[in-house]
């Protein structure tokens, strides 16, 4: 099942998440008003560093535009993000020599911070980055696109010091909405109904040096980032490696500790201890997969309860029904009322 497949694929670092509940925060909204029936773990969220589900993602912007009435959100959040967010490859752009440089960085490192859209530099007259997302953003697409570029706006002009608006250009992918007065904070140019993400500016702004260019930590940095890439795409985690064989098939949600340790080769107990290094447990990840798979299946198609339960490896409806309204606080056919209008 594809759909569900790139759904609940890891997607974004957490502190994008982060960065959005912060900011609903900010506006008086509470954190049961924000996470109520959404497929979202705060605490997983706001205290470890793997990557955000895209359904996770997608569940809290759409509910932070329901709540604030600011279809526009996704600007607002980006232009809170601060360079320190970026985490190491931020701190790598900031001690680059130029604006040029830093996006040369972000293009080869965007992974170690997102799964969701391909990035490229296509240099010339005018200096052109472009986003090409490998996924359906659905109904989020405006809110990720406007937190993304107004964030790199935010980096940008703390990188270089410069008031980078009156130079950019931005062709948008979605039609220009009734708001789009608020895309002026962003660009004095803006083109809608693009076919993809583009961002340009004059080839002599993109060379302009950075504030904070510093060679030797520079240096540093970029061994971070590499090891830190090696590590994404070794994916070498024991707890990722679980959650591979428990997504690699149709079936596979319903697989035990014992039948998970004899495909990755270990004993029971091996795997127990290498989980529990990395702070992790076989009984959460599987939980919370189970529970992502099933809050996708029940807002997004018309699979029967019993069907949802078996897909996910839960045994009977009546079983189901009491595990989920354990993961989520209501039961299935509550759930799929309710969450549709979050």
């Amino acid at each position: 099942m594809q759909t569900v497949d790139w759904a609940l694929r890891p997607a974004l670092h957490p502190v994008y998440a982060r960065l959005l509940c912060a900011e609903l925060l900010r506006r008086g909204f509470t954190r049961e008003a924000i996470t109520a029936h959404l497929p979202v773990d705060w605490e997983a969220i706001h205290t470890q560093n793997g990557f955000t589900s895209a359904q996770a993602m997608q569940a809290l912007a759409v509910r932070g535009m329901a709540l604030t009435d600011c279809p526009w959100l996704g600007l607002e959040v980006g232009f809170r993000t601060q360079a320190a967010a970026h985490g190491v490859l931020g701190a790598a752009m900031m001690a680059s020599t130029s604006l040029a440089e830093a996006a040369l960085l972000l293009q080869r490192y965007a992974r170690l911070r997102q799964n969701l859209a391909a990035l490229s530099i296509v240099p010339g007259e005018r200096y052109e980055l472009q986003l090409v997302p490998v996924v359906p953003l659905g109904p989020v697409n405006e809110y990720l696109h406007g937190q993304l570029v107004a964030g790199l706006l935010q980096l940008f002009s703390t990188i270089t010091g410069l008031d980078l608006q009156a130079h950019l250009t931005v062709h948008w992918p979605f039609e220009q909405p009734a708001w789009y007065d608020q895309y002026q904070r962003v660009a004095r140019v803006n083109v809608f109904g693009a076919p993809a993400m583009r961002i340009s500016l004059p080839a002599d702004v993109a060379l302009s040096p950075s504030i904070a260019a510093d060679p030797q930590a520079l240096r540093a940095h970029l061994q971070e980032c590499e090891l830190a890439l090696h590590r994404a795409c070794a994916g070498e985690s024991m707890a990722d490696r679980v959650r591979v064989v428990l997504e690699s098939g149709e079936d596979t949600l319903g697989l035990t500790l014992d039948e998970v340790a004899s495909r990755l080769h270990l004993t029971r107990r091996t795997l127990i201890r290498k989980l529990a290094a990395e702070g992790s447990r076989f009984q959460t990840i599987h939980d919370e997969l189970r529970k992502n798979k099933a809050c996708w299946l029940l807002m997004n198609t018309n699979t029967p309860v019993d069907a949802v339960a078996a897909q996910v490896g839960c045994g009977d409806a009546s079983n189901f029904s009491r595990m989920f309204k354990r993961w989520v606080g209501v039961v299935p056919s509550q759930y799929r009322q309710v969450g549709h209008r979050g």
